[in-house]
C-alpha cells in the first residue's frame, strides 16, 4: 500500500509534490532538485506526461526511476495519446515497476503544445480511464479476460477545479469520477478561498481526499497569463499587486510569504495540499515551513 494512501486513509493531512520531465534524456538536474528539495518534505511526487501537449520524456520512465531512489511518485496518464490497449498496458507495467499511485487525466489537445499536428487518441477520458483501473485491480481487463496477478494496491486519484465558473459541471464530474473509482483528488490552482469553502462544502458529501492545488505565483506577468489562459483559475490583486510593486530580488520571498497565507487561510477546508513549483521546487521547504506544513 502507498504511503500517501495509507496518510489520506487514516485522515492524516498529506502534502504532494510535482515534477515537470525534461525535453530529453538529461534527467540529473530534476532529480538533484527532487532530491534536495522534496524528499522526506511530501509523501507524493506528480510526473507530468507530455504536459500542456509538449513533447517531454515520458512520465512511466521517471516514475521507475523515482522509485529507485527512494521516492514515492504518482504516476499522471493522460488519455490523449493512448488507446485503452497502450493504457492497460503501461498501468500494469507501472505496478510492477513499484508505481502504486496514478493521476488519471484527459489530457490537453495537442493543439495547444508544440507538435499540433499529431492525432489525437482520446479513446478513453478520465472517467472511463479510472473505470478501467477499478477494472484491473479487480483481476479482469476491458475485454472481460482475467488478469494473471492483479494490481490490487493502485491508489487512483483524478482532478477538478473548483474555481471554475460554473462549478456544478465539475461537481457532476467529481461524482462520476468517485462512482468510477477515484480515492482522492488533486486541485486546479486555487487563490480564493471563500471560493473554495463554498466548493468544499458540497465536495465533502463524496467523502473522498481533496488535495487543494498550490502554484506558486513568480510574478505579475504569470498571474496575468493564468488569469487570461487556464480555465478555473484566477489570480486576484491582492497577490498580483505586491508582486507588481516588489523589485525582482525581492519577489521569491514575497511570493513564498503570499502562498503561504494562502495555505493556511485553505488548510482547514481540505485533506491536504499538491505544491506545483513550477521550476521553484527550492523554495518548497520554505513555503511548507511558512505555511505550517512542514
Amino acid at each position: 500500500m502507498s504511503k500517501l494512501k495509507q496518510a489520506l486513509e487514516a485522515g492524516n493531512f498529506a502534502v504532494t509534490g510535482e515534477l515537470g520531465p525534461p525535453k530529453g534524456v538529461e534527467i540529473g538536474p530534476m532529480m538533484e532538485e527532487a532530491e534536495k528539495f522534496l524528499k522526506g518534505r511530501v509523501l507524493g511526487v506528480n510526473v507530468t506526461d507530455n504536459p500542456s501537449s509538449v513533447m517531454r520524456i515520458g512520465s512511466l520512465g521517471i516514475c521507475a526511476r523515482l522509485v529507485q531512489a527512494g521516492f514515492e511518485p504518482i504516476y499522471q496518464i493522460p488519455c490523449r495519446d493512448r488507446n485503452r490497449l497502450a493504457i492497460q498496458s503501461d498501468i500494469l507495467s507501472g505496478y510492477v515497476l513499484g508505481i502504486r499511485n496514478i493521476l488519471a487525466l484527459t489530457g490537453d489537445h495537442p493543439s495547444l503544445g508544440d507538435h499540433p499536428g499529431a492525432k489525437c487518441v482520446f479513446d478513453l477520458d478520465s472517467v472511463s480511464l479510472l473505470h478501467t483501473i477499478s477494472t484491473l485491480k479487480n483481476g479482469k481487463d476491458l475485454s472481460g479476460a482475467d488478469l494473471v496477478g492483479s494490481p490490487k494496491d493502485i491508489f487512483a486519484g483524478a482532478t477538478v477545479t473548483p474555481g471554475a465558473d460554473p462549478v456544478e459541471p465539475q461537481l457532476l464530474k467529481m461524482e462520476k469520477k468517485v462512482e468510477a473509482g477515484a480515492e482522492f483528488f488533486q486541485t486546479q490552482a486555487i487563490y480564493d478561498p471563500d471560493k473554495f469553502e463554498k466548493f468544499m462544502k458540497t465536495a465533502s458529501r463524496f467523502k473522498t481526499p481533496v488535495l487543494a492545488g498550490i502554484v506558486i505565483v513568480k510574478g505579475p506577468a504569470m498571474a496575468k497569463y493564468m488569469n487570461e489562459k487556464v480555465p478555473g483559475v484566477f489570480v486576484p490583486d491582492s497577490i498580483i499587486k505586491p508582486l507588481s510593486e516588489a523589485g525582482k530580488e525581492d519577489r521569491p520571498k514575497l511570493a513564498i510569504d503570499l502562498m503561504a497565507k494562502l495555505m493556511k487561510d485553505l488548510k482547514p477546508m481540505c485533506q491536504g495540499f499538491h505544491i506545483m513549483a513550477m521550476g521553484w521546487a527550492k523554495y518548497v521547504p520554505d513555503l511548507m515551513q511558512k505555511a505550517g506544513v512542514a
